[in-house]
Formats: C-alpha cells, sequence, structure tokens
C-alpha cells in the first residue's frame, strides 16, 4: 500500500489543498482545519447543526491555503484574497455568506468533527464506483490521506483497533469508520451536485466511508509514502 494523496483543510469547510507532505502531531497534520468560520452566536461553520456548529451553505465557495506566517490566506469566489486574520476579510466573507462572521484559530476544543486524521482508500472509491455506476473522485471526501489499495472493496472496514506505520516514522491508530453527511454529494471545485452517494452508502455500507485515526507516533507524510497494515498493540 501506498499514500498517493495528502490533503489539508486549513479552514474548516472550505476549499484545502494538495501537498506533497506534511508533519503530523497529535492534533493531526500541521496546520488541517486550525482555522474555522464563526457567526455571531459562536457557532463554527460547518456542514452540519450541532451544539458547536451550524450549516452555513457557500463555505464551498472560498479556498484556503497555509502561508508561513501561520495565518492562512482565505481566496473568495471572485478571486480576492485575504488574511484570515484580516479585519477586511472577515467583512468579505461576511458579505458572500449573507451573516456575520469572523475567522478563528482553534482554542481549547479542536476543531475536527471526528478525529486528527482521517483516510480513504483507492479499492473503496472502486467499490463505490461500481454501485453507483460513474466513477467517484476521492476529493468529495475531503480525507487527508488517500491510500492506494489494490482491488476493489472497502478494505479498511478491517482497519479499527489496528496500526498504519506510514513513511520512516509516522505511526497511527485506526479508532472507527466516518460516518457520511450531505457534504459528499456538494458541488465543489469543478465537481458538480450529484444526488446518490450518501443514499447509496447508506444503503450498503451503514453511511460509512474511510476511517479516522488517532496519531500513535507523529513523523512526516509524503506521497509516495509505503503504508504497512500493523497488527494491533504499540509499535516496537
Amino acid at each position: 500500500m501506498q499514500i498517493i494523496e495528502v490533503r489539508r483543510y486549513p479552514v474548516k469547510s472550505m476549499l484545502g489543498e494538495v501537498v506533497p507532505a506534511a508533519d503530523v502531531g497529535e492534533r493531526g497534520l500541521d496546520g488541517d482545519r486550525l482555522w474555522a468560520v464563526r457567526d455571531e452566536d459562536g457557532k463554527f461553520g460547518s456542514d452540519k447543526n450541532t451544539r458547536r456548529f451550524r450549516r452555513m451553505p457557500g463555505l464551498f465557495g472560498f479556498h484556503a491555503s497555509r502561508t508561513a506566517n501561520g495565518s492562512p490566506d482565505v481566496t473568495l469566489p471572485d478571486g480576492r484574497t485575504f488574511a484570515a486574520d484580516d479585519p477586511a476579510g472577515h467583512r468579505a466573507v461576511s458579505s458572500v455568506l449573507g451573516h456575520d462572521v469572523t475567522l478563528t484559530p482553534e482554542q481549547a476544543v479542536a476543531h475536527h468533527d471526528e478525529g486528527p486524521v482521517s483516510l480513504i482508500t483507492t479499492s473503496s472509491l472502486r467499490a463505490l464506483a461500481a454501485l453507483t455506476g460513474d466513477a467517484v473522485e476521492p476529493l468529495r471526501f475531503r480525507a487527508n490521506l488517500l491510500v492506494d489499495v489494490p482491488g476493489s472493496g472497502f478494505a479498511e472496514d478491517d482497519w479499527p483497533g489496528r496500526l498504519l506505520a506510514i513513511g520512516p516514522d509516522l505511526i497511527l491508530r485506526v479508532v472507527r469508520p466516518l460516518t457520511r453527511c450531505v457534504m459528499i454529494d456538494l458541488a465543489q471545485e469543478d465537481l458538480p451536485d450529484r444526488g446518490d452517494l450518501l443514499k447509496l452508502l447508506g444503503r450498503h455500507h451503514d453511511l460509512t466511508f474511510g476511517v479516522v485515526a488517532a496519531v500513535e507516533r507523529p513523523g512526516r507524510v509524503a506521497a509516495g509514502d509505503e503504508v504497512v497494515l500493523l497488527r494491533s498493540g504499540r509499535p516496537r
């Protein structure tokens, strides 16, 4: 198995970036979902409504990229770019969304919905494509890591509770399957809306796709890294 794509999302629920490599610490990929859009009630922009999160349609119209100074750049649908900590950028984002928001860095509670690192596999993408009769792009699932696995089937279903050794140092502990929501059917970047993926996963795979993992040993991940599935237990 091999890592074939590494993705980072500097601002939660905005479009992110493909990177050749990233450091991975206890909270996940360096800079991933470290910032979020917050409304006047203190809730963070997401694809769902919960005690902490509020669904904010339109966030897929923004693109966030990490910068050297720690504050990501946010590009608006019209092409203008602002630093995430620029009040002018907050006003511009608010204008597009139609209500007042600010962009804020993570504090005591992580912005992640489910866990530090998310993974999907090429074999599962092929399995889902067989169900829908059409190609399924990995971008729709906003995973941090795309793992190349031979064959067609939901390979990662057997991974929870096991360790993944990635590259020379990084070790992840797979925690559980990732429950999916309507976001996977929404248009993003150059992908159109589609209304079948969530229904198919609900019918055939308990609404899950991919897995979430905790960081057992920090390290660096890069496209091309070998991935080895280990038995459960602590790495040597």
